[in-house]
């Protein structure tokens, strides 16, 4: 600014630096500065408004980047204008290439412009409630960087500041609510949606909300918008056509019609502030402050970042010029002694883009060419460029981008969009329309776009630069307009450039290099290598250096000898400039080599002219002293005489005057003695009564203040006892009651626990009784028998049970901790409810402390008023008393005045820091009760899910026993079964699951006879029969034996029941049915004993027929008998086992409910009695237990009989008065058909009401004492007439329709049947036989039900579930068609309220699964199918069964469709093992099918090639760079993950379900990875961890396709991620070792050390890893506790679980397809 003035020279200040350096703010400071130093040349107040533009440009034009929170997205130059006395009168601003991009997309981490945040954060101001506007994450052009808030910015408080500038630069209040108008126009712009017709078009939904606000704001028509901005004009020679647009170029079109209305907004801001600044007074000079975009480079460089580091490459071209091309060119051609020095010049970097045939050329070439495009391009400069600059590279995995070697660094640029920004194309209709527009400001932008000058239009008029050469303005031409507006982006920006380098070097330019400190925006971070890259990149190094070694400053001889011709002497004055210059340097400055001397200049080295200037100013200072003392020593000598004389004058009048007052104050002295003497003495007396009666009344109202203070406090206490009572009463009742109401709680939860309990029990026996009853009685012996041989085989199962009942027992230990978590969260509650009861009691004693404050307020108010009437009283008393009175109140005021203030400062001191007390407390119990809360919560999750384990766990291990159970016994089927001679063979896939149940005992005794028979020669088969027939001969002795111990036994029995009669004489006949049931028993046992010796003597017989070998033969009759007898007795054994296991559950049950009642007296004695007998204790324990269960049930029957009787009375009256109503409707009904049509409704009508009226007066009799009842059936009744109603009027308007349909089909018909007889002949007439009419029937109303015969069961499950192929399921048919189906069968038979029908289908079902899963369980199609169809077959049960946590995501219309009858829950816990166990082989399935994929994928096959480099020596070669045949990549493990999903997502699996299926994929694919890494010394290498993260990332990515990422599989992967990190971080210093414990938190410190171990370098860059290290490491994991386990458990399963999804579909809608061979299935 110095240079400015005392030069008048025209100055430049030229910030540059990279993005974030800080060269904005710089320039604002330099602004600053100068409207602070220079001031305003009026009182307008201009430099407030040059300030005032930067917060409008800042929040139009910058935005957040990933480089700098605040980045100039366009470049601007303000010109700060002077007036000769260097005051500024205005200002200009020139603004160059706003990245309009930025409007319609970010980057992440990025921010659009800064205004549209600020606009949403004040959407809540009443003037912006027009607009419409909410929170930045709606608008589509806002929430796309993810970042929309800046840390320590409020956007509100930027609003305001960026309002008040718009006010005080004159843009009205209406202009600025239109700029916001048309900013919320743009952001409801972005939020405009298309929907694809087809390929090449598009549409709008109508009435499309964001379309509306936005033609609302912009006062356009909806229509015509939404049309233009689907379709486009095109202009032929001589027609024009209006042709649509697909979706992708009418979202183009949205976006560059927003771009082009943001820059016009822009623009015309722009224009607005130079108006607002524009001088007023002829400029003199100017300083111009260029703040332009710095040098930037992203992961994508596009057309904006190429353009600015365009424009940062000419500005350090203009550097160089000025600093050292130039400088050192005047240096030559002033013949100074120079050496020249070497600096980088980025003329061939410009040459590159705007020269001839360079980049921007062949850009706008391209933009020319029809069919030009981005590829097309990106080909011609590989082809012009590539091997032929050295500045010019293509990278090497990409044909699409280019590489430019700046002056900062290289930068790579994509190719792809820089025509489409470099064309800037909007439709011409869409700009129409906004012409069109009712909003005046909106046309106004378009016309100033139409009117403005060209980018490379000169400086307005009125700037004329002083020493250089003027800038030129460009010269208006006819048509220059039109023309302008078809150049191209880069055109406009090269030409401006041009005009901004002339306007530089028309000025002397001063530069400010921004150097960023480091480039994560971290405040107080330094990093010198990146500072010192800036320094070398922009030349400050070269600088310095010509700096140090050059002549900086320099004058012309005319000009040194005007300067400083003050330090000359006359003598020294020659006529020649030049010498005289010479002789004055020589003196003046003693060192020659401070300066030298050139043709026409002087030179000087840095410091030397403001040394010259230092002489100067000190001469000219000594001059103007000695000129400052001869002057004042006049100017005061002729003050000193002028004042001398006065004060003479002066002198002689105040003598006398002094004199004549002595007088006058001697007499008055002498009078004012004798009034003081009688005056004092009136003023004592006076004061001392006033002083007495002042006393007296404060006395007095102190002493009665503290006696009401001393009231008021025992009042207080008093009321406060009393409330303390009643509350702490209040307090114990409400814990008193709470108490008492969770024990009732806690015992009607145990009471119906037990209840249930024992009506299960009851069930069971009914059940099992009436089963009892149906087969053969009296079969204890052999029951009994056959019990002691299944005991010994099923000694396995026991360990089983004993484990299951461990596990029940830690179950139960783990819930009553869960329970005691429970109470003490409950008592926290409590201690919180006291906290806030105290928080209650102090805010009333904050009440009465407010209270007391208001009183002693009060009475200082009555302290005044008693002073003021004081005060007048007193006013009558003399001028002096009413004087020292004052004085005297006054003082007392004063003094209780302060006392009371200190009182109230006391006061509200005790208020606050109650206050504060309070509330310290209330935020400390909150805390602790939300991390107690948050802890418990924590580890009751982490309980449950382990629960879950151990219970899938356990589940696991039963089904696996039982599959071992099912193949045992089909092995033993296998060896009864015949096989053929001389060939054996054994199936093992096939397996049954129809039993349940333990195997047989008899079968394993005579298991080995079989083997033995295949084994040995036909010739020793004999003995074995023969010892088979010892053993049954046995057999049947033993039975006989057993026979008639049990007969002597019930001899005695029956002898011991007569003894005990007179005792049970209350309950004859049940005495009586156990004699009967005991002569049952008898004969069936005689039965079975005749049975037993028919079979024995059929085995003698057919023994004795013959001895020949051939007898024991495998056709020979007695192998056959033997056989029948074998297969008779195991079936018979399977109906024994289930009625043993019955009978167990029974016999314990009825011993817990006999043993207190007192009528069974007699049953105690017979058990003492059995108890005596060793062998028979058993059958004793049986018989008794059978005898109570008859007794139990003949009276349940008796009372069921009872209850039938009476439900059969009243049904047979109700079906005596159902048949008469059928009768009389029958007859009403018969009437109805003889009357015409039009009465037959009105018939029908008036019987319906007649029957309704009976039916009134019938209900009006039975509920005429309950007048409620009588009301509820009025309304019913009022519903059910407007019921009717509606039907009618709905049939009425059917009956019309189908009427006009009627008329209008025999109309066709009449005319087809006229063009018929037209052409058939007579006799073809009569030989035509009546073809018959088609009768429709009426649409059923479905239930949504499906009936099925008994017989058809197996049936429905062989086509539903057997032989069903997925496939086909998943293709054609609705997804879980198969559970729908079953379902509404289930729901058919609870509507029937068959049970039997119930647990047979759904046992059938849940068999057949596990026979397909058994036969077809390594598909992984058939098992993912079925553990869909099992999810919404238990979901299905769930949504229908009646609970109400189920319904509410029902439709009414689905509640209707509930099950009535029975409760399912059991077979709903069935359902949902069942499911555990098809998730746990779908895991397995899982396992082998990607087990071989993931070493090769995820190891040794490189993805990314080149990236291993050289093995290292002595390692075994596993892995190559291409993959070979036969060996499996990623490609093929996400082809595999995509297969899985496909198939999940077609068999409509649960979204939540597929999200575990896939997590349980990762783990496995993260730990088999990580366990070969852990073993294989190969793979631990740097690259190797490279690679294992690029395939984790594709991995990743796959999870973010299918929306995944919340499923829990990305954190699966964390070990294998960590490991991965571990190969590639530095392994050498103790922070190294700090970040990788740190880091590595997922892995296990056996991991880590085994994997620092097993690190191998591969180059000469690597280094292997110390031991010293190692150690380090184990040392500061020394305190970790984890698993010492090296390898992580590929085998381990998440627990699974399955969320209620309820379903949306109606049962009644389904239909059953024909392909599924259901045809003997009906709907109901």
């Amino acid at each position: 600014m110095s240079l400015c003035f005392r030069d008048e020279r025209n100055q430049s200040i030229i910030v540059s630096g990279e993005s974030g350096a800080g060269k904005t703010v710089s320039a604002k400071y330099a602004m600053r500065y100068f409207a602070t130093v220079s001031g305003s040349a009026s009182e307008a107040n201009v430099e407030e408004k040059v300030l005032a533009s930067n917060p409008i440009m800042e929040s139009i034009g910058n935005a957040k980047t990933t480089r700098n929170d605040n980045s100039s997205r366009f470049g601007k130059y303000i010109e700060i204008g002077f007036d000769k006395r260097y005051r500024i009168i205005g200002a200009n601003m020139r603004t160059y290439l706003l990245e309009k991009s930025r409007v319609v997309f970010q980057a992440e981490e990025e921010r659009n412009y800064h205004i549209f945040y600020q606009l949403c954060a004040s959407a809540a101001l009443p003037e912006f409630k027009t607009l419409r506007l909410g929170n930045a994450n709606y608008f589509h052009y806002t929430k796309q960087g993810g970042s929309p808030v800046i840390d320590g910015v409020d956007d509100a408080k930027e609003m305001v500041n960026t309002r008040q500038a718009c006010t005080l630069l004159g843009i009205s209040d209406s202009y600025q609510m239109g700029i916001f108008r048309i900013l919320a126009g743009i952001l409801h712009l972005g939020n405009v949606e298309f929907a694809s017709r087809d390929s090449d078009s598009c549409t709008i939904p109508p009435k499309h909300e964001p379309l509306t606000i936005f033609c609302d704001l912009m006062g356009v028509e909806y229509e015509e918008m939404a049309h233009w901005l689907c379709h486009r004009k095109l202009a032929t020679a001589t027609e024009t056509y209006i042709k649509p647009i697909s979706k992708l170029h009418a979202i183009n079109a949205r976006d560059a019609l927003a771009k082009h209305i943001y820059a016009n907004l822009f623009n015309w801001i722009v224009d607005h502030v130079n108006k607002a600044l524009h001088a007023t007074v002829k400029q003199h000079s100017f300083i111009g402050v260029l703040d332009i975009y710095g040098f930037e480079t992203f992961e994508i460089n596009s057309f904006e970042q190429f353009c600015i580091n365009y424009a940062n490459e000419k500005l350090q071209q203009q550097f160089n010029m000025h600093v050292f091309k130039l400088e050192q060119e005047e240096y030559m051609k002033e013949q100074i002694p120079w050496t020249l020095i070497d600096f980088y010049d980025n003329q061939p970097c410009i040459n590159l883009i705007e020269a001839k045939m360079g980049i921007l050329d062949l850009l706008d070439e391209e933009c020319k060419m029809p069919k030009g495009s981005d590829d097309t391009w990106a080909q011609k400069l590989y082809n012009t460029h590539l091997n032929k600059c050295a500045l010019f590279e293509k990278p090497r995995l990409s044909n699409k981008a280019f590489i430019i070697k700046h002056f900062a660094d290289k930068v790579e640029y994509q190719c792809e969009g820089f025509l489409e920004k470099n064309k800037d194309t909007v439709y011409e209709e869409q700009i129409k329309v906004l012409k069109s527009s009712k909003f005046k400001l909106l046309p106004e932008l378009f016309q100033d776009e139409e009117k403005a000058l060209s980018p490379t239009s000169g400086t307005p008029s009125g700037r004329v630069p002083l020493s250089r050469t003027a800038v030129k303005p460009a010269k208006a031409r006819p048509g220059q307009a039109s023309k302008e507006h078809k150049k191209t982006v880069g055109h406009q920006f090269r030409n401006s450039l041009h005009l901004l380098m002339e306007t530089l070097n028309a000025t002397t330019p001063h530069y400010v290099r921004c150097i960023k400190p480091n480039d994560f925006k971290f405040p107080f971070t330094f990093d010198e290598k990146r500072a010192v890259q800036q320094l070398r990149a922009c030349g400050v190094l070269e600088t310095i250096r010509i700096s140090a070694a050059g002549f900086p400053s320099r004058w012309t001889y005319q000009e040194f000898f005007s300067r400083y011709r003050v330090l000359m002497k006359q003598r020294d004055i020659l006529s020649d400039r030049k010498q005289t210059c010479k002789n004055v340097l020589e003196k003046l400055i003693l060192d020659k080599d401070k300066y030298q001397f050139g043709k026409t200049k002087i030179f000087f080295r840095a410091g030397q002219v403001a040394y010259l200037e230092k002489i100067r100013a000190d001469k000219l200072r000594a001059a103007c002293i000695r000129i400052q003392k001869t002057i004042r020593g006049w100017l005061m000598r002729k003050k000193y005489m002028r004042m001398r004389k006065a004060a003479i004058t002066i002198q002689r009048y105040v003598r006398g005057y002094q004199a004549r007052c002595y007088a006058k104050f001697l007499r008055r002295t002498r009078a004012a003695i004798t009034i003081q003497k009688f005056q004092r003495m009136y003023v004592v007396r006076k004061r001392y009564q006033c002083m007495r009666a002042a006393t007296i009344a404060l006395q007095a109202l102190l002493r009665g203040y503290m006696a009401r203070n001393k009231y008021q406090m025992m009042l207080q206490e008093h009321k406060s006892i009393i409330i303390q009572k009643h509350v702490r009463g209040w307090l114990a009742r409400v814990h008193y009651r709470r108490t008492l109401k969770a024990i009732v709680y806690l015992q009607c939860c145990y009471r119906r626990m037990m209840a249930k309990r024992e009506l299960k029990k009851l069930k069971i026996e009914a059940r099992s009784v009436e089963r009892y009853k149906k087969l053969h009685i009296g079969l204890e012996n052999k029951i009994m028998q056959l019990q002691r041989k299944i005991d010994e085989q099923n000694k396995e199962y026991k360990s089983l049970l004993e484990k299951l009942s461990n596990l029940e027992i830690t179950y139960s230990t783990e819930t009553e901790k869960l329970r005691s978590d429970v109470e003490r969260l409950r008592m926290s509650e409590e201690e919180a409810k006291n906290a806030t009861n105290r928080v209650l009691s102090l805010q009333e004693e904050i009440a009465k402390l407010r209270k007391e404050l208001h009183q002693t307020q009060s009475e200082k108010k009555t302290i005044e008023e008693w002073a003021d009437k004081y005060k007048h009283e007193t006013e009558q008393a003399s001028i002096q008393s009413q004087m020292h009175e004052k004085i005297y109140r006054g003082l007392v005021s004063t003094q209780l005045v302060l006392e009371l203030k200190e009182q109230n400062t006391l006061l509200k001191t005790e208020k606050e820091e109650l206050n504060r007390r309070i509330h310290d407390q209330a935020r400390e119990i909150t805390e602790t009760m939300e991390k107690k809360l948050v802890e418990e919560t924590k580890q009751l999750e982490l309980d449950l899910n382990d629960e879950r384990l151990r219970y899938q766990n356990l589940l696991n291990e039963f089904s696996r026993l039982e599959e071992r159970y099912d193949d045992l016994k089909d092995e033993m089927t296998l060896m009864v079964n015949i096989p053929k001679p001389g060939h054996k063979r054994t199936d093992s896939t096939h397996s049954s699951n129809e039993s349940e149940y333990t195997f047989s005992s008899e079968i394993t005794e005579a298991e080995d006879l079989p083997v033995r028979m295949e084994q040995e020669p036909s010739d020793k088969k004999a003995p074995l029969d023969m010892s088979l027939f010892l053993k049954l001969q046995k057999r049947v002795t033993e039975l006989e034996q057993e026979k008639q111990s049990l007969q002597d036994e019930l001899d005695r029995k029956e002898e011991q029941a007569l003894r005990a009669k007179a005792k049970e004489e209350e309950r004859p006949p049940i005495r009586g049915a156990e004699l009967e049931y005991e002569s049952l028993k008898r004969q069936e046992l005689e039965s079975e004993n005749k049975k037993l010796k028919n079979e024995l003597n059929e085995l003698q017989k057919a023994l004795t027929e013959t001895r020949s070998p051939e007898v024991t033969a495998p056709g020979a009759p007695a192998y056959r008998v033997l056989l029948d007898q074998l297969t008779s007795v195991s079936e018979e054994l399977e109906v024994r086992k289930e009625e043993v296991l019955i009978l167990r559950s029974q016999l314990v049950s009825q011993k817990e409910a006999i043993q207190p009642k007192n009528t069974m007296t007699d049953s105690t004695i017979l058990l003492e009695d059995v108890q005596k007998m060793k062998d028979k204790g058993e059958i004793a324990q049986a018989y008794i237990g059978l005898k109570e269960t008859n007794r139990l049930l003949e009276s349940q029957l008796q009372s069921q009989k009872k209850s039938h009787e009476n439900e059969l009375e009243s049904l047979r009256g109700e079906i005596q008065s159902l048949k008469e109503e059928n009768n009389r409707q029958q007859q009403l009904l018969a009437q109805n058909l003889q009357l015409p049509p039009e009465a037959r409704i009105e018939a029908s009508l008036q019987h319906e009401i007649t029957r309704l009226t009976n039916e009134n007066l019938f209900y009006e009799e039975l509920y005429a004492d309950d007048p409620k009842k009588y009301q509820s059936y009025r309304i019913s009744l009022y519903k059910r007439m407007i019921d009717l109603m509606e039907q009618l009027e709905k049939q009425d308007k059917t009956v019309r329709k189908l009427k006009k349909q009627l008329k209008v089909f025999a109309k066709k018909i009449g005319e087809l049947e006229v063009g018929q007889m037209e052409n058939i002949s007579p006799g073809q007439i009569i030989d035509e036989p009546i073809r018959p009419v088609n009768i429709p029937r009426k649409e059923k109303d479905f239930q949504g039900m499906l009936e099925y015969k008994k017989e058809d069961e197996q049936k429905l499950v062989k086509n539903l579930i057997l032989e069903l192929k997925p496939r086909g399921v998943a293709v054609n048919l609705i997804p879980g068609l198969p559970a729908y189906i079953l379902f509404m069968c289930v729901r058919h038979a609870d509507y029937l309220n068959d049970d039997q029908k119930v647990r047979s289908l759904l046992t059938s079902t849940i068999n057949g699964i596990k026979k397909v899963l058994k036969k077809r369980g390594d598909d992984f199609e058939t098992v993912s199918f079925w553990l869909s169809n099992t999810c919404r077959f238990l979901h299905c049960l769930k949504q229908y069964s009646g609970e109400e946590g189920f319904m509410k995501h029902n439709t009414p219309r689905q509640n209707e469709h509930c099950l009535t009858n029975f409760d399912l829950a059991e077979y709903r816990q069935v359902l949902s093992d069942l499911a555990i166990q098809i998730y746990q082989q779908l895991v397995r399935v899982l396992e082998n099918i990607l087990q071989p994929m993931i070493v090769s994928g995820m190891l040794e096959h490189e993805t990314i090639q080149g990236v291993s480099g050289v093995k290292p020596t002595g390692l075994r070669k596993r892995t190559s760079s291409i993959a070979d045949e036969g060996t499996y990549t990623l490609d093929s493990i996400i082809r595999q993950l995509n297969s899985f999903h496909s198939v999940m997502c077609q068999h409509g699996m649960d979204p939540e379900l597929i999200k575990q299926v896939v997590k349980q994929m990762f783990y496995i694919i993260g730990a088999v990875t990580l366990n070969n890494l852990l073993l294989r010394k190969d793979m631990c290498s740097w690259s190797k961890g490279m690679q294992i993260r690029y395939n984790v990332s594709q991995l990743e990515e796959w999870l973010r396709d299918k929306n995944l990422m919340n499923s829990g599989a990305k954190e699966t992967l964390e070990p294998l991620i960590q490991a991965a990190q571990l190969l590639q971080v530095k392994k050498k210093t103790d922070e190294d070792a700090e970040a990788i414990c740190s880091m590595c938190n997922a892995l296990t410190t056996a991991q880590i050390v085994k994997v620092l171990n097993l690190y191998t370098p591969v180059n000469e860059f690597e280094e292997r890893v110390l031991v010293s290290f190692i150690r380090t490491i184990q040392v500061r994991l020394r305190d970790r506790k984890d698993s010492p386990q090296l390898l992580m458990d590929a085998k381990h399963i998440f627990p699974v679980t399955f969320p209620f999804n309820p379903s949306s579909l109606a049962l009644e809608t389904i239909q059953i397809p024909a392909s599924l061979g259901l045809g003997f299935i009906s709907r109901v």
